[in-house]
């Protein structure tokens, strides 16, 4: 899982920039164990033409414009148009109501679901994709390319509650719950999977204390964060009455920096797509095989938890 020692892990961030996902990006990009091939966008925390922009915007503001940015699915695997939209959480522009120049780039003429397959085969088993939104492009990846679970080197997913509640409602985790077909299109294709839920990053909080210091670095992607945070805290301190904020995506990109960071149990995992518990990430740690017996599941590693002192 680690990347051989002297080469950099290549890996895709596939986002929706949100603030959380602003601190993950920025945490790849100065990872020195990750090569950052490119950002794929989806919808979520915003819209998903404004992740497009949000990417693009936040690529320009620390000179990374050399990563291309794919645009992801406006809609979700089955279509609907009717979105669970996260503006409560990050701000009305998802960067903490900061109003932003639009960016001078743009973003290549490919879908992310072309992007993604491209990638998989251009370096077969080399590549991970961080997942920190609907899983809705990596099902439109895998509809593309039915060889795709095979090709990517690990899907690294934000995604899940397991044995806790949600943060939607008390069965479902906000990205599952955005598109929970797709999740189980991903759940379920073969790949190689690491699921990192609420049950991991509900532990691992920015406190008042660490954005003071984080304030008080010299550092163009610290100062541009502290921008932001503003928005997240008080949401954090109005929604959850803890004084910090949870670190859902960084502590993802972590997970492909330095897994060994986290203890982890195997077993598979089905979504529930109807119903009032949808969104549910059913986790089976006994068995490899669940429903029909023609349906090979993805073997998941579910992160159980983290050295929160280390992230």
């Amino acid at each position: 899982m680690a990347a051989v020692e002297g080469t950099k892990k290549k890996v895709i961030i596939d986002t929706d920039p949100g603030i959380d996902d602003a601190m993950a990006i920025f945490l790849a990009l100065r990872s020195p164990e990750l090569e950052v091939l490119g950002l794929t966008t989806t919808f979520g925390n915003v819209h998903t033409a404004l992740a497009t922009r949000n990417a693009l915007h936040l690529l320009e503001a620390v000179g990374r414009t050399d990563i291309p940015v794919a645009e992801g699915s406006h809609v979700t695997i089955k279509k609907a148009t009717k979105l669970r939209i996260a503006s409560f959480v990050h701000g009305s522009d998802g960067l903490g109501n900061q109003d932003f120049p639009p960016p001078a780039t743009k973003p290549v003429d490919q879908s992310a679901a072309a992007f993604l397959v491209e990638q998989a085969n251009l370096y077969p088993g080399q590549v991970s994709v961080v997942a920190l939104g609907p899983l809705t492009n990596l099902a439109l990846a895998v509809e593309l390319d039915p060889a795709f679970p095979e090709k990517i080197g690990q899907i690294i997913i934000l995604g899940g509650a397991y044995s806790v509640n949600g943060n939607v409602n008390p069965a479902a985790e906000a990205n599952i719950f955005g598109d929970p077909d797709a999740a189980d299109i991903v759940f379920t294709c073969g790949a190689d999977i690491l699921a990192v839920g609420l049950n991991v990053t509900h532990q691992v909080v920015l406190t008042d204390a660490d954005r003071e210091k984080l304030e008080q670095c010299d550092s163009k992607y610290a100062r541009y964060l502290c921008k932001l945070m503003g928005v997240y805290f008080d949401y954090h301190r109005d929604g959850y009455f803890i004084k910090g904020a949870y670190l859902h995506d960084p502590t993802t990109v972590i997970a492909a920096v330095n897994p060994s960071l986290l203890t982890y149990t195997e077993g598979v995992v089905r979504v529930q797509t109807v119903g009032i518990t949808k969104g549910l990430t059913v986790f089976d740690n006994t068995k490899k095989r669940l429903g029909p017996l023609s349906l090979c599941l993805s073997d998941s590693h579910v992160a159980e938890t983290g050295a929160v002192d280390r992230f």
